[in-house]
């Protein structure tokens, strides 16, 4: 089942929960059945212990109708037909199903809580599967669960989705293109160049003469929004979320300079002119300068990141910088990554390391890396690519996460697996409260 069918199973299945009440739960039994639903679901996700995989086997075998409730709660093979249901389910549910889920499903904790708090390692289908168990279960028991409840008016039925392809593309003259609105096909002529959209990826190709002018053009991203270049030499640039890059409709002269702002991988190519390698120069948002002579790197340059990152994958870049000792260049190596804090627009410290290029690419290949980063972090990238503000009650907790997740996920489902660390949250409208 494909990962994007799978984000919004949360549901419930209304013919079996049918076929379940024509034999009805004795009360004795209940307690025993949520205890048995709570480990069938950590069982998927491969977090029970011996001794609970014991205890699950031994209920399985005190009554044939264990075997019956426990297929009914695992099978997932009509998940993908539930989607529709699954908006105004959860309106109706939404209050319940959390009081259910603060005094039934939270984990027991089964030792002294550590800094680093283990999140993820587990395929989204599979935790897709073990939540929608939990929430077919708490349906199905819950007071009042029959028509009365399911009818009632939402109060908010739009889940907050994640992050896709679009950006705004402006143009020398200043008016704007909506990327995330055209189609496939040409969409612009600028400096003798088609600007034309093929499957999420802007690309601007010579046709005919070259005009004499040098103009403009700068392709933003919104929060929750990301996008795919091809510049007029051939580089191919991803933005991430809240980014933008300026650059010329045709690079001329002995360098190709861009501008961004945000984060911004690059595979710069190879330009030669009269037998001299024309330099790809990246300017990070008028702090530092990346200097290329072909290659594949990452810049990091969000304003409100600590430290701004620029990591080589492959080649050689020149990383320039403004300190109080003058304007200093570092050369780095495949695998490095420099580390800048700023002062002003000066820099403060400057730290060269292996970069975790997992960690550093994740954004670009659909994922969230969560491995060692503090919530204040989590935050930020949530921020970005869910367009949310967030707000903490209480200070910021000192809580670090290890583990991955995928990026085309709604918000509440990543929340539910940030839970898992005992930090807790309240989404307001577009506001995400942590509450510790």
């Amino acid at each position: 089942m494909e990962v994007k069918s799978c984000v919004l199973l949360l549901s419930y299945n209304k013919q079996r929960l049918s076929m379940m009440n024509e034999t009805p739960m004795p009360e004795d039994e209940l307690p025993a059945l949520l205890r048995a639903a709570k480990l069938i679901a950590y069982e998927k996700l491969d977090q029970l212990s011996e001794a609970e995989r014991e205890e699950l086997q031994d209920w399985l075998q005190q009554k044939s109708q264990h075997q019956e409730w426990s297929t009914w709660l695992s099978e997932g093979n009509s998940l993908s037909e539930l989607s529709k249901e699954y908006a105004a389910f959860k309106a109706a549910t939404t209050e319940a199903l959390e009081a259910f889920h603060q005094q039934h499903l939270r984990p027991a904790e089964r030792e002294k809580p550590s800094r680093a708090v283990t999140l993820l390692h587990f395929s989204w289908i599979r935790y897709a599967a073990a939540i929608l168990l939990l929430l077919a279960v708490a349906w199905f028991f819950l007071p009042g669960k029959n028509t009365e409840l399911a009818r009632q008016t939402p109060k908010e039925a739009t889940p907050v989705m994640p992050g896709q392809d679009g950006a705004i593309l402006t143009l020398a003259d200043g008016s704007t293109i909506l990327l995330d609105a055209v189609g496939n096909g040409i969409v612009a002529h600028q400096g003798g160049a088609d600007l034309s959209v093929k499957n999420g990826q802007l690309a601007y190709n010579a046709a005919g003469k070259a005009s004499e002018e040098i103009t403009f053009n700068k392709l933003t991203t919104p929060k929750g929004r990301q996008f795919k270049i091809q510049l007029p030499d051939g580089t191919i640039a991803w933005l991430n979320a809240a980014s933008s890059i300026r650059f010329p409709t045709q690079f001329t002269g002995d360098t190709r300079r861009v501008d961004i702002s945000g984060e911004v991988y690059f595979e710069a190519a190879a330009m030669v002119k009269a037998g001299k390698v024309i330099p790809f120069i990246v300017n990070a948002d008028n702090r530092f300068e990346v200097t290329v002579l072909g290659t594949r790197f990452n810049v990091n340059a969000y304003a409100d990141e600590p430290a701004l990152n620029t990591t080589l994958l492959e080649g050689k870049v020149a990383v320039g910088m403004n300190r109080k000792s003058g304007r200093q260049q570092i050369i780095l190596k495949p695998g490095d990554q420099a580390s800048l804090t700023m002062r002003g627009d000066m820099v403060e410290n400057m730290v060269v390391r292996a970069g975790d290029l997992g960690k550093v690419m994740a954004w670009k290949n659909g994922v969230f890396d969560f491995e060692d980063a503090r919530i204040d972090e989590v935050m930020r990238q949530l921020k970005r690519w869910y367009d949310i503000d967030v707000k903490y009650e209480s200070g910021v907790p000192d809580i670090e996460f290890v583990g991955k997740m995928t990026r085309d996920i709604p918000l509440n489902g990543l929340l539910i697996a940030l839970e898992k660390s005992n930090v807790h949250f309240r989404l307001e409208g577009r506001t995400l409260i942590v509450m510790r």
